[in-house]
């Protein structure tokens, strides 16, 4: 009981303190520039290559941070998709020294249970010669080789030990291109945070693997296997992509997942969780001079090595437009792309200027067209880069037709709003409108320790230095609408769209069992 108080209290108080410095920081946004950032960011780069952030804000007593892993889905090995998601929930379980009663004899126990998944496995995946009443048995003692390491497992030990000392916010993404882990907490306890996040960095322990593995598959038939939009957008990716790993399954593939195991796993980690390939920044009422010895001491435990090569495989251009129809018992959806370069294209404030226009609110074209005037949507917008942003990527035109309206409604209409791009210019009020929301974006965004705290993470392990973030702005403000046409008529024709589409389809009916009536 007394925990579950001390818990309620800093939760209580961390909520009023992040109220007040989002009130405070949205007061000075704009006041923030360069300079300014300049003067209270300290950068460290650690002898193992990790690379430690510090924007000092005492605005506050507390602190908020971001570990930003430049490694995601697209890094899983061929067959072992679905790997790098493995460790947003590995990341939890605690290490050597949280989540266990006897690490010694839980370490034994794990590689029984290793031991007992490979013997099964090795039988499953016969394709001759399977023995049935072995693999029962097999199963049988993984089960049980499960069960015995369960027995040390002190369960949410870790995020209980994060909570019970004031973290809100606790949680963790696995994206294509990235993985990232953050939460906030008070100032008083960053060298517990230090303790913690770097021992789950340095110390990871493949605990119930298995039983996370099991999660990770019903987390692929809620979001994919039971999901229309999950179904369509799996085989719009793999249809609009012939070589790069963007097309592949981003929860991963059934068989692939099913049989990834904990020594797969923890070479991954080995490969890809090394200092040169991780990014630490704290934003907060953190001073650097004090924080950097001591955050230096924790976070040189994580492993040394070199960056991780990048990936090679270049999506080859496409030559002829692609489609894909699922017919399925559930409302229509209509998604169309066409590739573009990746973010270091001269051309990506284009791309996401033709976004803005295009999409921001009911202002935008697609709205005000397939939406408010023509009522044949009930949403529809532009958006890129998808699915990731570190490679080269797609931009996307997703619509929701409202009903007694086909997905070919939507594609034409579409359409219609792109040759006005490619044979019009923009007007100066959409331009300026562009321009003044993604400053204003801008300023949100490092109004709040959080946000901060992900951004300068982002651009450091993107572009080498966090200061691109403000150079991004220059680029904002030289888009021309000359340029808008220029990239539109460049990226949008029809060789190089994929589209995908659903129609709705009766649902097969139940077969019909003899017998009469019941």
């Amino acid at each position: 009981m007394q925990s579950r108080t001390f818990s309620w209290f800093w939760k209580s108080f961390l909520s009023l303190i992040l109220t007040a410095i989002a009130f405070a920081g949205a007061q000075a946004a704009q006041s923030q520039d360069l300079k300014s950032f300049e003067q209270r960011i300290t950068t460290k780069v650690l002898p193992n290559g990790l690379t430690l952030l510090i924007c000092e804000r005492p605005e506050a007593p507390v602190f908020s941070y971001s570990t930003f892993i430049d490694a995601g889905a697209v890094n899983d090995p061929s067959g072992e998709s679905g790997l790098a998601h493995m460790f947003e929930h590995l990341a939890f379980k605690g290490t050597s020294e949280i989540g266990t009663r006897d690490y010694a004899a839980e370490k034994v126990a794990l590689a029984k249970v290793e031991q007992a998944n490979n013997a099964y496995e090795a039988e499953y995946l016969k394709a001759v010669g399977r023995d049935p009443q072995k693999l029962v048995e097999l199963k049988k003692v993984f089960a049980e080789a499960q069960a015995e390491a369960h027995k040390y497992v002190i369960p949410n030990q870790f995020t209980e030990v994060a909570e019970r000392n004031g973290a809100e916010g606790l949680n963790a993404e696995t994206g294509l291109d990235e993985t990232i882990f953050y939460w906030s907490m008070p100032e008083n306890r960053l060298e517990l945070w230090a303790w913690l996040e770097s021992g789950r960095l340095a110390d990871t322990v493949p605990r119930e693997f298995y039983k996370e593995r099991d999660v990770v598959i019903e987390e692929r038939r809620m979001r994919t296997d039971s999901n229309p939009q999950g179904r369509l957008e799996e085989q719009f990716l793999a249809t609009a992509y012939v070589a790069h790993n963007y097309g592949r399954s981003n929860i991963g593939w059934p068989s692939e997942v099913s049989q990834i195991t904990a020594t797969e796993a923890m070479e991954f980690h080995k490969k890809y969780y090394v200092g040169s390939n991780i990014v630490v920044s704290v934003v907060g009422d953190v001073k650097a001079s004090e924080a950097l010895p001591m955050l230096e001491k924790y976070f040189s435990r994580i492993p040394a090595g070199a960056k991780p090569e990048e990936m090679t495989t270049v999506e080859p251009k496409q030559f002829a437009e692609k489609t894909v129809v699922i017919r399925d018992p559930s409302q229509p959806l209509y998604f169309e792309g066409y590739h573009r370069p990746d973010y270091r294209d001269p051309d990506d404030a284009v791309y996401d200027a033709i976004s803005d226009i295009l999409s921001n609110g009911r202002v935008s074209r697609l709205y005000r067209s397939l939406v408010r005037d023509q009522q044949i949507a009930a949403a529809a917008e532009g958006a890129s880069p998808f699915p990731g942003d570190k490679y080269p990527s797609l931009f996307i035109f997703i619509a929701a037709p409202l009903p007694g309206h086909a997905p070919q409604e939507m594609r034409d209409a579409i359409h219609k709003e792109i040759d006005k791009l490619k044979t019009a210019d923009i007007t100066d009020e959409e331009l300026a409108m562009y321009k003044t929301r993604t400053r204003a974006d801008l300023l949100r965004g490092l109004a709040d320790n959080q946000g901060l705290a992900n951004t300068l993470a982002e651009y450091q392990t993107r572009y080498g230095d966090w200061r691109e973030l403000f150079l991004q702005l220059d680029r904002v403000d030289k888009v021309t609408k000359a340029d808008i046409r220029r990239v539109a008529n460049k990226v949008f024709v029809e060789s190089n769209r994929t589209e995908a589409w659903t129609e709705t389809a009766a649902p097969t009916a139940a077969p019909q069992k003899d017998g009469g009536a019941q």
